[in-house]
């Protein structure tokens, strides 16, 4: 909340200035402040953290971009979509740290609100699947692999998807899954 107030003083200010700048008639310092502003503007429809994240997504650094992403603390005060992207890569980035269930609630959550590419909602809906069948919820993670080979329009995902399709075959299902651990697991009978 402080950074948002800081934001708002230096935008009023660098407004304040642009308009005395070209008042007094210096209009070549007026233009750069117009520059100015307008960079102050942006950063409230865009969060600077998100962005920096976003960005050591594509060159590939994951834990610079947790870092940024853990430093946003209050993602339901930024527009739905940027909401949306934080609970998205939050999801993505620390499913270690936040454990499956939590993952799996900020990934529905972010796709309830919207995902603006295809791309992200087919890695939503396939990350989503990855928990599922974690968890013995086969039937839920095959349609999930189904919608995401859907929506990855550019075959980006294709190998990955028919890779957990494949997995998925051979995993056992939620029920088998309770049998083993009421039987104590696979027990080998002796030879004789």
């Amino acid at each position: 909340m402080i950074r948002f107030i800081i934001r708002c003083i230096i935008a009023a200010l660098s407004l304040f200035f642009t308009v005395t700048l070209f008042y007094n008639g210096y209009w070549g310092w007026g233009i750069v402040m117009i520059l100015v502003t307008g960079i102050v503007g942006l950063t409230f429809f865009r969060n600077e953290n998100m962005v920096l994240a976003l960005n050591a997504m594509r060159t590939g650094d994951t834990e610079k971009a947790s870092k940024f992403i853990n430093k946003i603390t209050h993602p339901q005060l930024l527009p739905k979509k940027q909401h949306a992207y934080i609970l998205f890569l939050k999801a993505v980035l620390n499913t270690q740290e936040l454990g499956l269930s939590e993952s799996e609630s900020y990934l529905r959550k972010a796709m309830s609100l919207g995902l603006r590419t295809g791309q992200d909602n087919a890695v939503a809906r396939m990350h989503l699947a990855g928990i599922c069948a974690q968890t013995g919820r086969k039937k839920e993670a095959v349609s999930l692999l189904a919608e995401a080979k859907k929506l990855d329009t550019g075959g980006m995902m294709r190998d990955q998807i028919n890779q957990m399709q494949k997995q998925l075959q051979v995993a056992p299902s939620k029920n088998q899954m309770r049998m083993s651990q009421m039987m104590g697991g696979r027990r080998k009978t002796p030879r004789r």
